[in-house]
């Protein structure tokens, strides 16, 4: 979550720039909003950045928070963020229907704790848990709460069995990464006191190498990540061959380094489009997995799961229970209060789509990506680095022959267009590297693709007249991590 400072009034424009509040708030609200008093409504306007002093009527407040959001950009043409956009008007009234639900209060909402424990069963059936009956798991907000369970399970089991010599100096412990990991891999090893050691990206290779990741591992190690679909190009990492070289550095060592893979994406995609694909609970090394419901998982935000191979891959001592509102639970989160909405909602599409109907979905969304990848290549002016071949996600970059625009002039002229297609930097040893990405998702259609390309064709001729590439504002963020 982002950090706000409060604003100034002056700084945002309001009405102390004008001189006049009521000459302001005259100006500020359509008198049709004061429904029994048509000028009722036009007599201030409310503060921005303090409370007001006296109610408005609801839809006054319901109308001013609409027309100011009416400035957001649309999600449905958002191709930078991974998260769903859009679900069945069903959904959307059984979610309406639980939002009042608590859902950590699960002796008062026993059949939303009950959803809760079939959608932990199904997903451990599906990323073939070795007994789905013994796997254990839960819901989170999203998938960094679920890393962040994830690794303090990895710490806790290296210090149980490091006891003799943790804390000391010599015992720091530390997570074996690829550079491009999600930036909560990153905040989980600042919060925990965690030295995170990470391969950087070398020439075409954008992702974890297990070699250079097994040559890091120590007996400081508490595991290795291993991404299963990589935000920067949509790629998967290589789990198998990653489990492989620490398989080879137990028997030359003796240390049994446990790999936790990252399936934020990739763990709602390959059980359903590359079924041959060996990624999950049937490496013996995998020893938890993580998913955005709120991404492939088809749900709105926020939700994720956390799942481990068993319950001797999450310590005991890290499950509370709490005797709360008159039943013993057992609890494992970093936050407690949260709706239970959302998890209705992902049993709901379990429901509704069964292994069939993901299938078609995901199979569709890859479909649209490759199509698309493929219809920007023949443009002639754009390299791809990826197809839409793993995640249905591609990244491309300006031709080497391409010399008076580069990728943020495209994301800048497309935005102009409503398009929010991100262009940003890779991170180190490929940081000469800046790309463009496209994230398809369900309901980002062949027709929406085909809108899109038309507006990039019309973009380009003026884009090859410009003299050169106009620059981007080194202060603002351009890599996307969501």
């Amino acid at each position: 979550m982002a950090l706000h400072r409060g604003g100034s009034e002056k700084e945002y424009g309001d009405e102390k720039e004008y001189g006049d509040e009521k000459e302001y708030g005259r100006l500020a609200l359509n008198p049709f909003y004061g429904e029994a008093d048509p000028v009722g409504s036009m007599t201030s306007a409310p503060p921005r950045h303090r409370l007001p002093d006296r109610p408005l009527a609801p839809s006054t407040a319901y109308q001013l928070v609409h027309d100011e959001l009416m400035l957001d950009g649309n999600a449905r043409l958002n191709l930078a963020t991974f998260v769903t956009t859009w679900m069945e008007p069903q959904a959307g009234v059984l979610m309406a229907e639980c939002r009042d639900k608590n859902m950590i209060d699960k002796d008062e909402y026993p059949r939303t704790a009950e959803l809760e424990r079939r959608c932990v069963a199904m997903l451990a059936d599906l990323w073939h848990a070795p007994d789905p009956n013994t796997a254990v798991g839960c819901s989170t907000t999203g998938s960094s709460e679920a890393c962040m369970l994830a690794g303090m399970a990895l710490k806790r089991r290296w210090m149980q069995k490091n006891a003799d010599r943790y804390p000391s100096r010599e015992a720091r412990p530390n997570l074996v990464m690829g550079v491009n990991v999600q930036v909560c891999w990153e905040k989980f090893c600042n919060f925990w006191e965690v030295e995170a050691r990470q391969v950087p990206m070398e020439g075409d290779r954008f992702h974890l190498d297990p070699g250079a990741a097994a040559a890091l591992c120590d007996e400081n190690t508490i595991g290795v990540v291993g991404v299963l679909g990589s935000t920067f190009d949509g790629s998967y990492e290589p789990i198998g061959a990653l489990c492989a070289a620490l398989d080879d550095v137990q028997e030359r060592t003796g240390l049994d380094i446990p790999v936790h893979v990252d399936g934020a994406s990739g763990a709602m995609v390959a059980p359903f489009v590359d079924e041959d694909l060996v990624w999950d609970f049937r490496l013996p090394r995998v020893s938890s997995i993580n998913t955005s419901g709120h991404k492939y998982g088809l749900v709105y935000p926020g939700v994720g799961w956390a799942l481990w191979r068993s319950a001797a891959e999450l310590p005991e001592e890290l499950v509370f229970r709490v005797n709360y509102l008159g039943g013993d639970m057992p609890t494992f989160a970093l936050n407690f209060s949260r709706p239970g909405a959302q998890v209705v909602a992902q049993y709901y599409t379990f429901l509704r789509l069964g292994r069939e109907g993901y299938r078609a979905v995901q199979q569709t969304t890859r479909d649209v990506a490759r199509g698309l990848a493929e219809r920007i290549e023949a443009l002639g002016d754009f390299h791809l680095l990826t197809r839409g071949n793993e995640l249905p996600v591609f990244a491309f970059t300006t031709a080497p022959e391409v010399h008076r625009y580069d990728v943020f002039d495209v994301s800048r002229r497309l935005r102009e267009r409503g398009w929010l297609v991100p262009a940003y930097t890779f991170p180190a040893n490929r940081e000469d590297l800046s790309v463009l990405r496209v994230v398809c998702r369900n309901g980002f259609s062949s027709d929406l693709g085909a809108l899109l390309l038309e507006d990039l064709g019309r973009l380009l001729p003026e884009l090859r007249r410009q003299a050169g590439p106009l620059g981007r504002d080194e202060s603002v963020a351009t890599a996307f991590h969501h």
